[in-house]
C-alpha cells in the first residue's frame, strides 16, 4: 500500500532553514516521519531568501491578502518589501505538491509564509504581533485544494 505523500516544513524536520538558522525540530512530527512520506519544503528558502535572514511579517493583513495583492511581506526591521520571494516559494510550493501529487501539507504554525492558523502580522510601526490568520504559502496551498495543518494539530 502506498503512503500519503506530505509535505512539512523543512524546520519541523530538524533542517536548519529558520529566520535564525535555526531548526524547529518537532517530535511529533518526526515521530509521523516514520509512518508516512513527509517532504520537506522551506518556502522562504525556495523563493530566494537566505538562511539566516530577517524576520518578515505580513504588513497589517494575510497571507490571503498577499495573494489577492491587497498588502505585502516586509522585514519588520527595516521595513523592506519582500514580498516578491513569499510569493515565489509559494508557489515553487504549490508546484512540488502538483508534481508528487501531494494533497496535505504538514506546515509550521507562526510563520508568514508556512503559518496554518496563526501567523506575524506587522503594524503600522512594523511591530510584529502573532495573530490568527495564514501565512502566504498556507492561503495558497488551501486555496488549491491541498489540505493543511500544523504541528499543534498533531495527536
Amino acid at each position: 500500500m502506498k503512503n500519503k505523500i506530505i509535505l512539512c516544513s523543512a524546520c519541523l524536520l530538524g533542517i536548519k532553514c529558520a529566520y535564525n538558522g535555526k531548526d524547529k525540530l518537532n517530535k511529533k512530527v518526526i515521530k509521523l516521519a516514520r509512518k508516512e512520506v513527509l517532504i520537506p519544503v522551506c518556502p522562504e528558502t525556495l523563493g530566494g531568501l537566505s538562511t539566516p535572514r530577517k524576520p518578515s511579517g505580513i504588513y497589517m493583513g494575510f497571507g490571503e491578502d498577499v495573494l489577492q495583492g491587497r498588502t505585502t511581506v516586509r522585514n519588520s526591521r527595516e521595513g523592506k518589501d519582500v514580498t516578491k520571494y513569499f510569493l515565489k516559494g509559494a508557489k515553487e510550493t504549490l508546484k512540488i505538491a502538483k508534481l508528487l501529487g501531494a494533497k496535505e501539507a504538514l506546515l509550521k504554525i507562526k510563520s508568514p509564509s508556512c503559518g496554518y492558523g496563526k501567523t506575524w502580522q506587522l503594524d503600522k510601526n512594523l511591530r510584529n504581533h502573532i495573530v490568527k490568520g495564514n501565512g502566504v504559502t498556507a492561503a495558497l496551498l488551501k486555496r488549491n485544494g491541498i489540505k493543511v495543518i500544523s504541528e499543534e494539530d498533531l495527536k
